[in-house]
C-alpha cells in the first residue's frame, strides 16, 4: 500500500509538540463577481481546476504553508493553504507575507530602470563611479552587467558569506565583497550575483537620494497597489508574517535565522502573493517604466560570443511551450517565491511557502497552474523516441515551434521585438541543414548541442527568424486565435499546420522544408496518434489517488507504436518519488523499472532508476543503466563529467550511499576527468573510507596530468545560469529552466 511522504510528515507533526499537521482547507480572498472596474472571478469550473491542482501537489509532500495567486486580464484568483505559523495552527492566507527572497530583484531592476528614464543613472556607467565604497577592478562593471548577471562580480563564496545573522547598512553589506577580484571579464560569461544587485541597491540610493527601502515603497511598491510589502526587517513584520520550515529527511524543521540586509537589493523584501500578483500586473501595463524600457528589461541578454543567457535586466526570459515567459524566483531561509508572468496572454502567476528549497515544487505547480489558465488544462506531453536521430530532430521542430510562436507573441502582443529579418531564405536553408538527418546521424551529440544553440545570435536566430515566419504564415491562414491553441497541442500540430498552409498560401519554395524532414513529420505525427491515450489528455498519472489501473493502457499504447509516443516519464517519477527512499524502496524501484521499460531511452528515467537500485544495494545493475542513458544524443550531453556531478550535488535528498555509488559509476563512465575523481574522493573521504578516497585522488591527478592543454579558441564554461542539456541547475534564485520542453 502507498504511503506517501507528506503522511510521514504528518506523523513526525503529531509526535512532536511545537509542530502539528497543517490543514488543506483554502483561505481564499474574496472577489466581486459584478465588479466593473476591480478584479473579477475566474468561472468556477476554472477555480475549482486550479483549487484541484494545487490540492494534488500539496499531496506529494510535505506541507506547511502556501499562498497562491493567479490574474488574467481582470480576472483574480488568491488562496492560501496550510499554515503559516504550525506550532500556533495560523492559518496561510492571502494576508499572509513571506519573505521575497531573489525576487527582490525584479523589484531593484525596475528601480534602476526608473532612474535610467530620469536621466538618473546611466546603463554604461562603471559601477564604481556610483558606488564608492566598491572600488575600480581589472575590467570595466557597468549597470547593465550587473542587471544581467554578465558582470563577473562573484557569488557567495561559502557559508560564512551568505549567513548573516545581524542587521548591516549598505556600506557594509557592499564591504563584504568588495575586495573580491570579478570572476571573468564582464560580459564573457553569465553568472548569478546576489552582490551584484546589491550593488544595483546602492546605486539606487546613490541617483535617487533616498534609502533602498523608501524608494522601493515611494516608486515601486505604491504605484504597483503593493500594500504590505517593505524590507524584510524585524521592525516591519507582523503577526501575519509566515514562520519558516525546511525539510529534512522527510520531516519538516524550523528554519535556521538569517538576517537579509546583508542581501538587502538582491533577495532583502518581504510581500504578500497579492502583492506579487500587483507588481506583475504594473509590469504587464507598463506602469513603472515605459513599454520600450519594459520591452528592453524582458529580453535575454547574451555573452560576446552570441549565447543568450536567458536572463533579460532583472528577470528570467525565455520560450516555454510557445509562451513567452517572465519570471524570477527566490529561495533562502524561510523561503521559497516564484512570480511568472505572460506578456503577450496578459496573465500573472505568483506562489509562495515558508518551505525552503522548493523551487522544483512551485515551477511544477505554476505550469499546471498555466495549463489550467492558458491552455484549457490539457496535459501536454513531449514525445519519446527509440531511434536517436528521430529525438534529436524532434528536439529541433519543438525549439522552432516554441521559440518562433513565443516571440511572435511576444512582438505584436506584448513589448518584445523580434531579431532582424535577414536574408529568410537563407535561414529557412540553415534550418534544414541543422535537421538534417544523415548529420545528425554522423555526430548526434553535435548535433544536438547546435540545435540547443539555434536561437542564439552566434547562429544568426535562425529558429526564432524561422519560427516566427511560420507563426505569421499560421496567422494569416487560421486567425489569430488559432495560434494560441499550439501550446497546448505541441510542435507537431505547428508543423503539420504549416506545411498545410504553404500549399494554401502559396508560400515560395524558399520557406517550406524538403522532403525529408516532411516525411518525418507525417510518421511521427501518425505513431503519436496510435499511442495516444484520450482518457489521460486532461488528467496526469501522479495525480491520481490509485495509478496503477492505467499501467496496463500505457503499456497497450506504446505496443501500437514502438518508434514513437508520448512520454509519461515525467508522471512515473513522480510517482515513484511518492515512496519513501528506504521503507518504500521496492515500490519505488517498481515505478522506475516502469518508466524505463516505457521509456527506455529517457536520461532522467534511467537516472532515477540506478538511484533506487543503489537505494536497495542493486549496485552491480547501475552502471548498465548510466551507459545506456549515456549512448544517447541526450545522455552524452547531460551526463558529460561536469553535468553529471551537479546531478549528483542536486540529490541532496538522497540517502548517501546513492551519490558516492553514482560517483563511482561515474568514474568508470568517464575516467578521464579528474573533476569526477575530485568528487569521487570528497565522498569516499566524507563516509569514512580513506585508502578509497588517497586512490581517487592519485586517479585525479593522473586524468590531470593526461589532459591536454585547451585550446585558446574554445568558449568559457559556464555561459548561462542554466545549462541547456546539462539538466538543471540547483537554482534557489534564478529560474530552473526546464531541460527540453520548450
Amino acid at each position: 500500500m502507498m504511503t506517501p511522504r507528506w503522511l510521514f510528515a504528518a506523523l513526525w507533526l503529531l509526535a512532536t509538540p511545537a509542530l502539528s499537521a497543517p490543514r488543506l482547507s483554502p483561505v481564499c480572498e474574496p472577489v466581486n463577481a459584478e465588479a466593473v472596474d476591480g478584479p473579477r472571478e475566474f468561472a468556477p469550473e476554472v477555480t475549482r481546476a486550479l483549487d484541484a491542482i494545487v490540492r494534488a501537489e500539496l499531496s506529494q509532500g510535505p506541507v506547511a504553508g502556501l499562498t497562491v495567486g493567479v490574474t488574467r486580464g481582470a480576472q483574480r484568483w488568491v488562496c492560501g493553504y496550510g499554515l503559516r505559523d504550525m506550532a500556533k495552527r495560523l492559518p496561510a492566507t492571502p494576508r499572509t507575507t513571506y519573505r521575497m527572497a531573489s525576487v527582490t530583484k525584479s523589484f531593484t531592476a525596475v528601480a534602476v530602470l526608473q532612474l535610467v528614464e530620469q536621466g538618473k543613472l546611466d546603463l554604461d556607467a562603471d559601477i564604481h563611479t556610483l558606488v564608492p565604497g566598491y572600488p575600480a577592478k581589472q575590467w570595466t562593471v557597468t549597470v547593465k552587467d550587473l542587471l544581467g548577471h554578465l558582470s563577473g562580480v562573484p557569488t557567495y563564496d561559502g557559508v560564512a558569506s551568505s549567513n548573516n545573522v545581524k542587521p548591516v547598512s549598505t556600506l557594509e553589506a557592499i564591504s563584504a565583497f568588495s575586495e573580491k577580484p570579478l570572476a571573468f571579464e564582464p560580459r564573457t560569461r553569465y553568472l548569478y550575483s546576489t552582490w551584484g544587485y546589491n550593488l544595483l541597491g546602492a546605486a539606487v540610493e546613490a541617483a535617487s537620494g533616498k534609502s533602498y527601502r523608501d524608494y522601493l515603497r515611494e516608486k515601486v511598491f505604491q504605484p504597483s497597489g503593493m500594500e504590505h510589502a517593505d524590507l524584510d526587517v524585524t521592525a516591519t513584520r507582523d503577526e501575519h508574517q509566515a514562520v519558516g520550515y525546511r525539510v529534512k529527511e522527510g520531516v519538516l524543521k524550523p528554519s535556521r535565522f538569517l538576517d537579509v540586509s546583508s542581501r538587502f537589493g538582491g533577495g532583502g523584501t518581504r510581500a504578500t502573493v497579492g502583492d506579487m500578483l500587483g507588481f506583475g500586473r504594473a509590469v504587464l501595463a507598463h506602469r513603472l517604466v515605459t513599454r520600450d524600457t519594459m520591452g528592453k528589461m524582458q529580453a535575454s541578454m547574451a555573452t560576446s560570443d552570441g549565447r543568450l543567457t536567458d536572463y533579460g535586466m532583472g528577470f528570467a526570459t525565455y520560450p516555454l511551450r510557445g509562451h513567452y515567459l517572465v519570471a524570477h524566483a527566490g529561495g533562502q531561509p524561510e523561503t521559497t517565491t516564484l512570480l511568472v508572468m505572460f506578456p503577450a496572454e496578459d496573465t500573472v502567476i505568483a506562489l509562495a511557502t515558508n518551505i525552503e528549497g522548493e523551487a522544483k515544487r512551485l515551477r511544477r505547480l505554476s505550469i499546471r497552474l498555466m495549463e489550467g489558465v492558458l491552455e484549457g488544462g490539457v496535459t501536454r506531453r513531449d514525445a519519446h523516441f527509440t531511434d536517436p536521430v528521430d529525438s534529436v530532430v524532434y528536439e529541433g521542430l519543438g525549439r522552432i515551434a516554441s521559440y518562433g510562436l513565443a516571440y511572435h507573441l511576444w512582438a505584436t502582443r506584448g513589448p518584445g521585438t523580434l531579431p532582424p529579418d535577414e536574408d529568410l531564405p537563407g535561414a529557412f536553408a540553415r534550418v534544414s541543414e541543422l535537421l538534417d538527418r544523415k548529420r545528425i546521424g554522423k555526430d548526434g551529440k553535435g548535433a544536438l548541442e547546435r540545435i540547443r544553440s539555434g536561437h542564439d545570435p552566434k547562429l544568426g536566430s535562425v529558429f526564432i527568424r524561422v519560427g516566427a515566419q511560420m507563426a505569421r504564415t499560421l496567422e494569416k491562414a487560421h486567425g489569430p486565435e488559432r495560434l494560441l491553441a499550439y501550446p497546448a497541442e505541441g510542435p507537431l500540430s505547428f508543423f503539420a499546420d504549416y506545411l498545410a498552409a504553404c500549399e494554401a498560401q502559396g508560400v515560395p519554395d524558399t520557406e517550406r522544408f524538403g522532403e525529408p524532414l516532411r516525411a518525418d513529420l507525417l510518421r511521427f505525427v501518425a505513431g503519436w496518434k496510435r499511442a495516444e491515450v484520450p482518457a489521460l489528455l486532461r488528467l496526469r498519472l501522479d495525480e491520481e489517488q490509485n495509478p496503477e489501473p492505467h499501467w496496463p493502457t500505457l503499456k497497450k499504447a506504446a505496443a501500437l507504436s514502438p518508434d514513437v509516443r508520448p512520454d509519461y516519464s515525467d508522471e512515473l517519477l513522480r510517482i515513484a518519488e511518492g515512496f519513501a527512499w528506504r521503507k518504500q524502496a521496492v515500490n519505488r524501484v517498481r515505478w522506475l523499472e516502469r518508466a524505463v521499460e516505457l521509456h527506455p531511452r529517457s536520461v532522467d528515467a534511467r537516472w532515477a532508476l540506478s538511484q533506487a537500485l543503489l537505494t536497495v544495494k542493486r549496485d552491480g545493475e547501475v552502471l548498465a543503466h548510466l551507459q545506456e542513458a549515456l549512448a544517447t544524443p541526450q545522455g552524452a550531453v547531460s551526463l558529460a563529467p561536469m553535468s553529471f556531478i551537479k546531478r549528483v550535488v542536486m540529490d541532496s535528498e538522497a540517502p548517501p550511499r546513492v551519490g558516492l555509488g553514482l560517483l563511482r559509476a561515474g568514474v568508470a563512465l568517464h575516467p578521464e576527468s579528474p573533476e569526477l575523481w575530485d568528487a569521487l574522493a570528497k565522498r569516499e573521504k566524507a563516509q569514512g573510507h580513506k585508502a578509497e578516497a588517497k586512490a581517487a585522488l592519485r586517479q585525479a591527478r593522473r586524468a590531470r596530468e593526461a589532459r591536454p592543454e585547451p585550446s585558446s579558441s574554445e568558449p568559457p564554461a559556464n555561459r548561462a545560469g542554466v545549462d541547456r542539456g546539462s539538466g538543471p541547475v540547483p537554482d534557489d534564485h534564478g529560474l530552473v529552466r526546464p531541460r527540453q520542453t520548450l
